[in-house]
Order: structure tokens, then sequence, then C-alpha cells
């Protein structure tokens, strides 16, 4: 038994999986740690009602981030992975990706623009967050995780971080300041962002390229359904935050934004696991497709036990999370974080199933489930708006949750009966 863990240990010390994993983990306890003291501080100093509508103006950054982003932090990971020795390939790589969510980041300001004259709720807000999403142009993490060179990264991440939390702490004084927190967070991330980028070109040394149109063209055509997925699986987790305040229950929105932070970060722990394994996945899945079944499935009941564990944590600490986030025992958050306590235990059941359908390139399975998945939303979003219980309001996401796992399960045995 010891030389079986032994062994397994030095397969993954070979693969750089230990190291990606935990340099990834080092920049998600960062800025875990970022958001649970900026929780401390904002929704103290400012209250509970004004931290809802930073996280609804937040969210509508992220949404409009993963836009522009259109798909490159996913599939530059294998791009940079793939042509990492070639200089020529990598510089086309890096400089399309910088110019494709430029272009889309111009489209998003004069979006902006129109949004002034619409009954978009807390405008001023929305404005004050440009920062966070002109972040996501020079976002650098796909193109350190290509190369596999994450400490660089983390280093940055962290001294941002402190600097945030800093400024945040010197700045935020009361609810009049609450529409700046989103402008000093994204202000911080594209210095960072930006000087990480400088660094990247200039130890890669990469010549300057201008991308050619047709090459600009396929990212648009091979990103597309994966951006829609993306946008899809971003909406299904957040279209509730945008509706209950145009649906006059903004007094929920303060409690599901508070909970809904609070999962998110176990979420975005999924995805950092993802992302430390996506190099190593592609090359077992290029090896063999059986060993890659193999690999896909220990590692997807190892991830969830793990994540079941944490589930019960939360659950069983709801009360003393609360509380120590905001100083107060608000029952409706409470309940709303034991129910949305398994969300974490279902993704974990899944991420390992969302990577192997990107390593199969089957993007039109991804898309036709997002596009599904959106209207599942929609209509519980509309029925548990409508139910006239509040406490039903936590269970949106978990729902949404149970039906993405469901139809990747389906697509994954499909796949598998058809290959037979």
């Amino acid at each position: 038994m010891k030389q079986r863990l032994m062994g397994s240990y030095n397969k993954l010390r070979e693969t750089n999986i230990i190291s990606n994993f935990f340099n990834l983990s080092g920049i998600q306890l960062s800025n875990t740690l970022l958001i649970v003291l900026s929780i401390l501080v904002i929704s103290r100093v400012v209250g509970i009602t004004e931290f809802g509508i930073i996280m609804f103006t937040s969210r509508f950054a992220q949404l409009a981030g993963t836009v522009i982003n259109y798909g490159t932090n996913q599939t530059g990971i294998r791009d940079i992975a793939f042509n990492r020795d070639d200089t020529h390939k990598l510089s086309i790589v890096f400089y399309s990706t910088l110019w494709i969510r430029a272009l889309i980041f111009a489209l998003y300001l004069v979006v902006l623009f129109c949004l002034q004259f619409t009954p978009v709720p807390y405008y001023i807000y929305i404005v004050l967050s440009t920062p966070m999403v002109l972040a996501e142009v020079f976002n650098p993490l796909c193109f350190f995780n290509g190369i596999e060179k994450l400490k660089i990264f983390n280093i940055y991440n962290l001294l941002s971080n402190v600097i945030c939390l800093l400024s945040l702490i010197l700045f935020i004084k009361g609810s009049q300041h609450a529409g700046w927190v989103n402008f000093i967070l994204g202000i911080a991330n594209t210095l960072m962002y930006l000087g990480l980028l400088i660094y990247f070109k200039s130890v890669q040394k990469l010549p300057f390229q201008i991308p050619v149109i047709s090459g600009l063209l396929k990212i648009v055509k091979d990103n597309f359904y994966l951006t829609i997925n993306n946008v899809s699986v971003n909406l299904q987790q957040t279209i509730i935050i945008f509706v209950l305040p145009l649906w006059g229950n903004a007094a929920l929105l303060g409690a599901y934004t508070l909970c809904d932070r609070i999962i998110g970060q176990c979420r975005i722990l999924l995805i950092t696991i993802s992302n430390a394994l996506y190099p190593n996945a592609a090359i077992i899945y290029k090896q063999s497709i059986e060993q890659w079944n193999i690999y896909r499935r220990k590692t997807k009941y190892l991830i969830t036990g793990i994540f079941f564990a944490g589930s019960l944590l939360i659950f069983i600490l709801a009360d003393f999370i609360v509380f120590i986030l905001t100083k107060q025992h608000n029952e409706t958050a409470i309940l709303f974080l034991r129910i949305m306590a398994f969300v974490p235990t279902i993704s974990a059941l899944n991420v390992l199933n969302v990577l192997d359908q990107l390593l199969k390139n089957n993007t039109i399975y991804i898309f036709r489930i997002a596009v599904i998945l959106f209207f599942t939303s929609i209509m519980v979003t509309f029925l548990l708006l409508n139910s006239g219980h509040s406490k039903f309001v936590g269970a949106f996401t978990l729902i949404v949750e149970l039906c993405a796992l469901m139809m990747y399960e389906y697509v994954i045995k499909k796949s598998s009966i058809q290959n037979v």
C-alpha cells in the first residue's frame, strides 16, 4: 500500500500536477482570503443591503468579463501548452488572444454607453465596475498556466490582494462609498495583470505580432460555442441575482449574494483543480482515451469525497459563518447557506465531465447543454420567485447544478455507447 502511494506521488511529481495545484491553490487561497476579508470590511461598513448592490454590479462585470475573455482562458491553456517550445507560434497565440479581448471590450464600452438610456438598476455602480471588466482583457493566467510557471503569478496576485484590502480599509468609510468598492478592486487587478503580461512577453521573448483577420475569425468561430456555454453558466448562477431587484425582492438580494459569494469560492476552487489537471489530462487523453476514462473516474470520486466533507462543514457551521462575516444572525442568510451547502458536492461530480468534453472538443454538446440550462435557469427563477415562499430562493443554484450534472452524465454515457 505504501509503495502504491509513493508510486502515485512520484508520478504526480513528474507531471507537474502537484506544482500546478499548489500554485493555483495559492492563487485561490489568496483570492479567497481577499473575498472573506473584504466581506468582513464591506458588509460591516456599508451594511448587507449595500453589499447586495455591490455584488449585483460585480456579477454584471463578471458576466461582461466572460464575454470579453471569449473562452481564451480555457483554450489558451491548451494552445500555449502545445506551442510553448515554438516562439513564433506562441507569439501568435499570445497576441491573437489579447486582440480578440480588446476588440470585444471596445464593444462593451458602446453597450455601457447605451445602458444609461435603459431602466437597468444601479447604473452608476455598473460604470464604476468598468475596471473589473478591463482587467479581463489583460488576465494572463492562461499563459502562465500553459507553460506551467505559476509561481510569479501567485506572488503578484498576493501582493495585489494585500493592496486591495488596505485600499478598502483606507477609503471605504460608509454606505456613500459603496460604489467605489468594485472600482478599487478592478484598478488593482488591471495594473497587476498588465505588469504580468509585460513580464511574460519579456521572459518568453515574444516578437510583436499583428494578428491577421483570418486568425481572429478562427478564434471567433472556434470559441463561439464555448463562449456561449460560459455565458450560460454565468447566467445559470446569477440570473436570479439580476432578477431579484427587478422583481421587487431587493430585500433578499443581500442575503442571497452573501451566500452565493461563499459557495462561489468552492466553485472557483473546483475550477482551480480543473486548470491544474488540464495540461496533464490533455497529455493522457492524447496517449489513450481508455487511460483517460479510468483517470477521470478515479479523480472524479476523489474530488467529490473531499467536497462532500466541505459541504457538511458549511451546513453545520452556517450560523457561525454568517455571523462572523456580517456580525448578524441573519435567519434568511443562514437558511440560504444551508440549502446551498451541497452545491459544491454536485459541482465536484461534474467538473471532470466538463473537462472530458473539452478534451474531446465536443463544443456542440457543451453549447446544447448550455442553452438548455439557460432556459432551465429562467424557468426555475420564475417558479421560485412566484412560489410565495422566499426560503425557496436558496434552492436555485442547487436545482440548476443537478440539471447540469444529469445532462453531462447523459452525454458521456451516450458517447460511450456509440463508441462501443
